[in-house]
């Protein structure tokens, strides 16, 4: 594959043969409208220094990237380093896109902002930048996710938002995505859809892309600074895919740096309780793109399961998609199991609670390290932390609180 083949998307949205935009017409003139303000303020530098000041003095990046000692020396292997996006206001990096998709929907001229969740951190991001610019704000949230997620339910409301329980379906990301799109084509005019993953309509893969890949510009500094050198290799999760494509992006084109995202394989592969588009999924159209989606052979959406809520979605972003056909990234798979184990092995050897989310990426990176040479350099993306996740990590222990 070409390097310009990474590039994108085209005019029409699309990545290759993923992508595009199949939405109610009700809604082509906002999506048209968005895309247009979009690709002005891009290139506008007062647009720039705006976020830019905002990233610094609000999220508080850069954020750092961390020598995991312990870990490295437990692992046996490469040299492995955290980036700490956990450590952003708000607790993940969530608020990247939010900081950004706020700042345009004020351009726009919007003034309610919608949102789904799933593990509650675009939430909470979105609540945040909401309260901040004196937005009104709904997030969608499954009911099921509300259940698990509580702690960040309650920081929502707290900061301003409505928070709407969504019942139908599997109660999970999936659903409330439904439920968001279904309130935009109620409420075109005066509504702004603040979509949390690098999916949907285009523009909105790209543009989530654009505001998360301040991550992998950190990284290619923060590397340089720390080795001399670019990583050898790069490792995120993957459920829609915005922290990994954050990641990865600026690093598309340097063919010797390894990527490798990791899907929810929740009980097993070879189970149906799994959220591993990539690995099971087929190509198909949900919330108005194309990409690997877990479907049944009549085109239904299948229900899908993960331990974090944040991976519980059954389709995957449409760059993704290409990527994985272009094998310019490897994607792999973690287990709830693996997740739980790593998530408490990070506690005990570096102090930091990781969410369930990054945990899978981790367990990944446990299982492949002790193979590779201490001259190798790794970089995890510690997207979320894991305060959030105590009660359900809890509850799989067997711990009562």
């Amino acid at each position: 594959m070409q390097p310009n083949t990474y590039s994108g998307p085209d005019e029409r949205g699309h990545f290759g043969i993923y992508g595009g935009r199949y939405v109610a017409e009700t809604l082509m003139p906002l999506i048209l409208e968005v895309e247009k303000a979009y690709s002005q303020t891009k290139k506008d530098p007062q647009f720039q220094k705006e976020l830019d000041y905002y990233f610094t003095h609000y999220v508080g990046r850069p954020s750092p990237l961390y020598f995991a000692s312990r870990i490295t020396e437990h692992c046996k292997g490469a040299k492995i380093y955290f980036k700490r996006d956990e450590l952003n206001h708000t607790g993940a990096h969530k608020i990247n896109n939010c900081v950004g998709q706020a700042l345009l929907a004020r351009r726009l001229g919007k003034k309610r902002i919608i949102a789904e969740t799933g593990a509650g951190q675009h939430g909470v991001a979105t609540a945040t930048v909401c309260a901040l610019f004196g937005l009104e704000c709904i997030i969608y949230m499954g009911a099921r996710d509300i259940e698990r997620q509580m702690p960040n339910v309650f920081r929502m409301k707290l900061l301003g938002a409505r928070v709407v329980p969504v019942e139908s379906g599997s109660r999970t990301l999936k659903d409330a995505m439904n439920e968001a799109l279904r309130d935009w084509v109620a409420n075109v005019d005066s509504t702004f859809y603040l979509i949390g993953t690098a999916a949907g309509p285009h523009p909105y893969p790209a543009m989530v892309r654009d505001f998360q890949s301040v991550i992998g510009r950190e990284v290619r500094a923060q590397m340089q600074e720390a080795e001399g050198r670019l990583p050898d290799t790069l490792v995120a999760c993957i459920g829609g895919g915005s922290n990994a494509i954050g990641l990865f992006h600026p690093f598309l084109h340097d063919e010797q740096v390894k990527l490798v995202g990791v899907e929810a394989a929740g009980k097993g592969l070879n189970t149906k309780e799994h959220a591993a588009s990539l690995a099971k999924g087929t190509p198909g159209i949900l919330h108005g793109s194309r990409s690997y989606l877990l479907q049944d052979g009549d085109g239904q959406i299948q229900e899908t399961h993960s331990i974090s809520a944040g991976l519980d979605y059954p389709g995957i972003g449409p760059e993704h998609a290409l990527l994985h056909d272009a094998g310019r990234v490897q994607y792999a798979s973690a287990t709830d199991k693996e997740a739980l184990s790593a998530f408490q092995t990070c506690a005990k050897l570096e102090g930091i609670l990781p969410a369930l989310e990054p945990s899978h990426a981790l367990a990944h990176v446990l299982k492949i390290t002790p193979k590779l040479s201490r001259d190798h350099l790794l970089v995890i993306n510690l997207c979320g932390r894991g305060d959030k996740d105590i009660f359900t990590v809890a509850k799989a222990l067997g711990v009562k609180l």
